[in-house]
């Protein structure tokens, strides 16, 4: 079994379980991230109308449901809204709380959608998942309208510079795990999270990866003392 075989068989077990280890975790301030991200990406695309919006690794649809909330409270219309996400069991919790929306078993860096045809991508939490993230950039490109946007928020590694570093940085590897592992029976998966976090590339790496594949950064900004960080590119 490769590397994201594991990843996604991962995802499987703990799906029944990982919308309430994901609130007790972020300690609900994971909600505030997400509608940050969806109120910034409406604002830099400027329209009211939208025909296609896709988050990618959605997961059990947390982000689908931000993407719908905060479009309703900005009268702003959206036309089709799709997930995509390689572990079927996650989408199964998705598919009980949006019955109408569509999931797509698919991996990010190989899509089944045309050319130029989303407004929108988003991929909260989910690139350090993704093996091939290049790949997945050149694909996010391709799928994208010119100037459509996507929006990744991610956790980051960052330099400790203050306490506060030290005390995330104690949260994430020493009690993340052992509370993800009771609510979810798998403290394997919540160990593999703040590692993955740790073995992921800095902020600026990322902006480069995205610049590779024609995808300019126009916003990055961290949240909740460099926990979260969210970065906007635009398809040129």
């Amino acid at each position: 079994m490769g590397k994201q075989e594991k990843i996604v068989s991962m995802f499987n077990d703990i799906a029944g379980t990982y919308d309430v280890a994901n609130r007790v975790l972020s300690m609900g301030i994971d909600k505030s991230w997400r509608n940050k991200a969806c109120n910034l990406t409406f604002d830099f695309y400027g329209k009211e109308k939208i025909e296609k919006i896709v988050d990618v690794a959605c997961g059990t649809g947390d982000m689908i449901q931000h993407w719908k909330k905060i479009a309703a409270e900005n009268s702003i219309e959206i036309e089709n809204i799709i997930g995509i996400d390689p572990s079927v069991g996650m989408m199964a919790e998705g598919k009980k709380k949006l019955p109408e929306v569509e999931f797509i078993e698919a991996g990010a860096a190989c899509m089944p959608l045309e050319n130029d045809s989303t407004d929108i991508i988003s991929i909260s939490y989910g690139i350090r998942n993704v093996v091939q993230r290049q790949e997945a950039f050149h694909e996010f490109a391709r799928v994208l309208k010119k100037d459509g946007l996507v929006a990744i928020s991610e956790f980051t590694k960052n330099e400790k510079t203050n306490p506060l570093d030290y005390l995330t940085d104690f949260y994430m590897n020493k009690i993340l795990p052992v509370l993800g592992g009771l609510i979810s029976k798998n403290k394997e998966a919540y160990t593999y999270l703040p590692d993955s976090i740790d073995e992921f590339l800095t902020t600026d790496n990322l902006c480069k990866e995205l610049k590779l594949a024609g995808l300019e950064p126009i916003h990055v900004k961290a949240f909740s003392m460099n926990i979260s960080t969210l970065i906007i590119a635009r398809k040129i």
